[in-house]
């Protein structure tokens, strides 16, 4: 199914970026910035990229969302940022980083290499890092070599917050603490813990409770190490998996989906030594259980 254009009728007359932070529902600052600066946000008929235009009671606003959708999928590209080296997108839930031998298509790579080479054919994009499929959230892609190797090779020295929201089954009754193991792999890919030092990849993983309510707990969890699936795996470890995670011992499945979703990525840029902060909204469905 295609995006519909979102249409919006001024009442009193406003600055046209604070008008779409009011109005635009669910989509970061960024990523209204970004709709903004490729033209995709018109004002009675005409495409306007000043932050600053004057909006004049009456006025029809409408944003192009379909300026940025894939034709061939049912999935919006929800742009955070971009610039000259990097990508930084709010990844739903149920899509692929990477292509797998099943799939091809439905992946991050090719929806972001798709959304670029319409530009420029010579275009390319690079993974840096990857989400479980079922996981939303940030996600960070390098569009060139150069920052591809200069993210990775310096990876833990660079990130300096890695944050995600998970929903848990249960009331978690310690309002925070830290989970740490050693994460080893079955020959059926099932991640596991061992407690043995140096038994496989080390895993650290903080967590705080934000709240409880019925049979779920709302966490705030930061990682040290990003390890295959290792919050996954550490909620399952003090018997609270996250909701829809059958995998890892979950019983409820109240959204539909993992209770899962990588909402802040910090890093230092390798080449600008800039700070990058980037966040992607909690999921709705997420709140309605809270």
């Amino acid at each position: 199914m295609k995006k519909k254009d979102s249409v919006f009728i001024v009442e009193s007359e406003s600055l046209l970026l604070p008008f779409l932070l009011l109005n635009v529902k669910n989509k970061s600052k960024n990523n209204i910035k970004s709709q903004l600066a490729r033209g995709n946000v018109l004002v009675g008929g005409k495409s306007i990229t000043k932050h600053d235009y004057m909006l004049q009671k009456g006025q029809k606003v409408i944003i192009k969302w379909s300026q940025i959708y894939d034709k061939d999928y049912e999935e919006v590209l929800d742009i955070i940022y971009e610039d000259k080296d990097i990508i930084v997108i709010n990844k739903p839930a149920g899509l692929l980083s990477v292509s797998t031998n099943n799939e091809h298509k439905n992946t991050v790579y090719h929806m972001v290499m798709t959304y670029l080479k319409r530009n420029n054919l010579k275009n390319r994009i690079y993974i840096v890092h990857r989400l479980d499929r079922e996981t939303s959230g940030v996600l960070l892609l390098a569009k060139n070599e150069k920052i591809k190797f200069a993210l990775q090779d310096n990876w833990s020295e660079l990130v300096s917050i890695r944050g995600y929201i998970a929903i848990v089954e249960g009331n978690v009754e310690q309002d925070e603490g830290i989970i740490k193991s050693w994460l080893k792999e079955t020959s059926t890919l099932l991640v596991y813990s061992s407690h043995k030092t140096g038994d496989g990849q080390e895993a650290i993983t903080h967590y705080k409770k934000i709240r409880s309510r019925g049979k779920y707990s709302l966490l705030d969890i930061r990682l040290d190490t990003g390890r295959k699936n290792q919050i996954r795996v550490h909620m399952k470890d003090i018997k609270h998996s996250i909701v829809g995670d059958k995998k890892y011992g979950s019983k409820l499945d109240p959204l539909k989906r993992l209770g899962l979703h990588a909402n802040i990525l910090e890093f230092k840029h390798p080449l600008s030594k800039k700070i990058m902060h980037f966040e992607a909204p909690i999921p709705e469905e997420f709140k309605s259980l809270f």
